[in-house]
C-alpha cells in the first residue's frame, strides 16, 4: 500500500480526479479557495495498491486555535472536508476491491498520525459514494462511520410530468400561483447579476438568523468560485414586473446539478419565488441531459423546515454519511481536556455535544 500527500498544484491532482466519480469539491482550484476562506492548508492523499486508488481532498488546520494560549507546546493539526459534499474518489480498481478501501483508510489513519493530525472529519458525496457503504461499514465502526440523515433529490430521468407528480400538491399550487402572478424564471451567466444575488443572500441570511456563519460567502468569494468553475457555476433570477424576487446559484458537474446557495427578497416571501426556481431548476438541468438536481438536507442533516421544504420537491432520498476518524487517540484525549479546562467544564460536557472534533465544540463561542 503506498500513501502519498500532494498539494493542489501537483501533477498527479488533475490526472487523479478522472479516475472515478467526482464533483467540483476535489478540484484544486475550489480546495485552494476554501483554505483561503478558512485559513487552512489545502492538501490530498493519494493511496494505492496496484491498480487501485483512493484520492482525497482535505484541509489542515492547526489546532492551536483551540485555546486561549500558548497551552499547546507541540504543533498538533486536525484535517476536515472543504465545505460542501467532497467524498472520496476511488477508481474502478479500487471499487470492485471492498478490501481495499478498509486497508486504505487504515494506512491514512497511520499516515495522518505520523504527521501529528489527530483527527480526521470528512463529508461523504450522498449520490458518488452511494456505493460505498458495503465496504465502509466493514472498514470502520459506527462511531467512524456515521449515518448523519438523508439529502434530496429531483430525479432527472423521469418524464417533466412524473416529475410533476412527485412534486408535493402545495409547491404546485405556490408555482402555479406564481406564473399566474407573472413571474418568471431564467438562468442567466453568473456575472450577470452577482452583485444582486449578494444582496439578496446577505438579506435572506439575516433574516433566518445565519449571517454569522454563511456570509464568508461573499461576492469576492463567489467571484473568485466563479473563476474556479467558468461556464460550471450557474445562476437563476426569478422575477416579477422586473424585480429580482429570489435568486440561487447552483453548480453542474458529471450530471449532477447542486443547489449550493440561494435567498429570498423578504417582500416577496408570501409569494413563495423559490418555489418556481427550483422547479424551473430542474426542468433546465434534465434539458441539458443531467440526471440529478441535488438540493442537499436540512441543517446539520435534521428533518427540520428546510428538509421538509426540500422534500416537497421529490421522493428520491440518499443518505449522508461522514468519517470521524480519531488518528491519535492520546493526543485527542489531551486536546478535549484542555479545551474544556480552559472553558471550566468537565470533558464530558464536550464529548455529550456529538461535535466532531468533540475539542472543537461551538461552546462559548
Amino acid at each position: 500500500m503506498h500513501l502519498q500527500f500532494i498539494p493542489p498544484h501537483h501533477p498527479f491532482w488533475s490526472a487523479l480526479i478522472p479516475a472515478g466519480p467526482h464533483d467540483i469539491y476535489h478540484l484544486h482550484g475550489y480546495l485552494t479557495l476554501e483554505a483561503k476562506r478558512t485559513h487552512t492548508l489545502p492538501e490530498g492523499v493519494v493511496i494505492s495498491d496496484d491498480d487501485a486508488i483512493l484520492f482525497l481532498p482535505y484541509l489542515l488546520r492547526s489546532d492551536r486555535d483551540i485555546l486561549p494560549d500558548d497551552t499547546l507546546l507541540a504543533e498538533v493539526f486536525d484535517v476536515v472536508s472543504p465545505y460542501g459534499y467532497p467524498g472520496l474518489v476511488l477508481n474502478q480498481a479500487a471499487r470492485e476491491r471492498p478490501h481495499f478501501v478498509a486497508k486504505a483508510l487504515q494506512t491514512l489513519k497511520q499516515g495522518l498520525r505520523e504527521r501529528c493530525v489527530c483527527s480526521a472529519f470528512f463529508r461523504l458525496h450522498p449520490i458518488g459514494d452511494a456505493g460505498l457503504e458495503t465496504a465502509l461499514t466493514a472498514a470502520l465502526t459506527e462511531e467512524e462511520y456515521c449515518f448523519q440523515g438523508k439529502t434530496i433529490s429531483v430525479d432527472l430521468t423521469l418524464t417533466e410530468s412524473e416529475i410533476w407528480s412527485h412534486t408535493r400538491s402545495d409547491h404546485r399550487n405556490r408555482i402555479n400561483r406564481a406564473k399566474r402572478q407573472g413571474m418568471t424564471a431564467r438562468i442567466v451567466p453568473w456575472q450577470a447579476a452577482l452583485s444582486t444575488f449578494v444582496e439578496i443572500y446577505i438579506e435572506t441570511m439575516e433574516r433566518v438568523g445565519a449571517a454569522d456563519r454563511y456570509l464568508e460567502f461573499d461576492e469576492a468569494y463567489l467571484t473568485q468560485l466563479g473563476n474556479v468553475l467558468g461556464d460550471r457555476l450557474h445562476l437563476c433570477l426569478v422575477e416579477s414586473e422586473g424585480e429580482v424576487a429570489s435568486a440561487g446559484l447552483y453548480t453542474e458537474w458529471a450530471g449532477i446539478v447542486q443547489a449550493i446557495l440561494g435567498g429570498t427578497r423578504t417582500v416577496f416571501l408570501k409569494q413563495s419565488p423559490s418555489t418556481l426556481e427550483t422547479h424551473f431548476v430542474a426542468l433546465w438541468a434534465k434539458a441539458r441531459g443531467c440526471q440529478f438536481l441535488h438540493l442537499g438536507g436540512g441543517v446539520g442533516a435534521t428533518q427540520d423546515p428546510l428538509f421538509r421544504y426540500k422534500a416537497g420537491f421529490s421522493k428520491q432520498r440518499h443518505r449522508f454519511y461522514t468519517l470521524r476518524l480519531i488518528t491519535d487517540a492520546d493526543q485527542y484525549q489531551s486536546l478535549v481536556h484542555l479545551r474544556a479546562k480552559a472553558l471550566n467544564l468537565t470533558p464530558e460536557t464536550l464529548y455529550q455535544t456529538h461535535y466532531f472534533p468533540a475539542y472543537r465544540a461551538p461552546i462559548g463561542e
